[in-house]
């Protein structure tokens, strides 16, 4: 079956062509109401389309799913999804319609504002559309009056001060859904706690079973994928309950089943570190004395 090669939607302009809107207000930003697109000529099957723009969607009633990332979501409440530049999803189809707002800017318009290195940051940019921020509907509402305020700027004619304010009001929308997102994970901590508990066996199960020595130490990659979670967000979801990324959660499991190891065993440490899938034991060395102050031989020793 030949590939699919994605659409590329290189700027504000593209965009509106594509979706059959009017010419945009400003070169670089954008503010529209999802209701308002044409699906009628909409294609049964949505092309694969890559935004090099930044976009930030309202989504609210969606009749049917929308594919995007790693699956297939659907919409049956408010909801956010944040795309960065060069992602790849598909294409608007008559049978996913819905309500709601889109917001998307161009990587130019804020390149030289600190906004520009700040917005790398938002975990939210890089997680899969199963993953979206989940709005109650006074959070719809708060997000929706500065989407309006955005939508209003924009029209406005360009001045001195247009750059500055309408950076501002997407800056305040990032920070909103930023504030947002870990209640989101506050709310959810109950399942979070479950998943957690199974983070521990996971990591136990390998450790025990010696997994490193034939295929290294476990990657958040592995882990996200034992959940069907994208990396950011399983790093995200870690960090919000034990203070830990998932590399650090990693990390910090493997030092206490060393511990073990090394005062439990007879095993050499170059054995542990082996064990662990250590090509080097100066590695493991070097990693346990950053943990925990002490080199393994001199934890070891302390023992006996």
């Amino acid at each position: 079956m030949k590939k699919q090669t994605p659409h590329i939607v290189p700027s504000i302009s593209a965009q509106h062509r594509m979706l059959a809107l009017p010419k945009p207000f400003h070169p670089l930003a954008s503010v529209f109401r999802l209701g308002d697109l044409d699906y009628s000529a909409a294609p049964t099957d949505a092309p694969l389309l890559r935004l090099d723009l930044y976009c930030i969607s309202l989504k609210r009633n969606v009749k049917g799913k929308i594919r995007y990332g790693q699956g297939t979501y659907d919409f049956d409440e408010g909801v956010m999804i944040f795309t960065a530049p060069g992602q790849i999803v598909s294409g608007i189809t008559a049978d996913n319609q819905c309500d709601g707002w889109s917001v998307t800017f161009h990587p130019d318009l804020i390149r030289r504002h600190p906004l520009a290195k700040k917005i790398k940051k938002y975990g939210f940019f890089s997680y899969a559309v199963y993953e979206a921020l989940h709005l109650s509907q006074k959070e719809e509402e708060a997000v929706v009056s500065i989407i309006q305020l955005l939508d209003q700027e924009i029209r406005n004619s360009i001045d001195h001060y247009s750059e500055n304010v309408i950076i501002g009001y997407i800056e305040l929308l990032l920070s909103y859904a930023d504030r947002f997102y870990n209640r989101q994970f506050v709310t959810r901590k109950s399942v979070n706690h479950d998943l957690l508990v199974r983070v521990e066996d996971i990591l136990t199960d390998y450790f025990n079973k010696g997994a490193g020595n034939k295929n290294g130490l476990p990657t958040v990659e592995y882990l996200a994928k034992q959940f069907n979670l994208s990396t950011g967000y399983f790093s995200d979801m870690l960090r919000s309950l034990t203070g830990l990324t998932a590399q650090q959660h990693i990390h910090e499991k493997m030092i206490e089943k060393a511990k073990d190891m090394l005062t439990g065993t007879s095993m050499s440490v170059g054995e542990i570190a082996y064990h662990f899938g250590f090509e080097y034991p100066q590695s493991f060395n070097k990693l346990f004395k950053n943990k925990t102050n002490q080199s393994p031989l001199q934890y070891r020793q302390s023992f006996s």
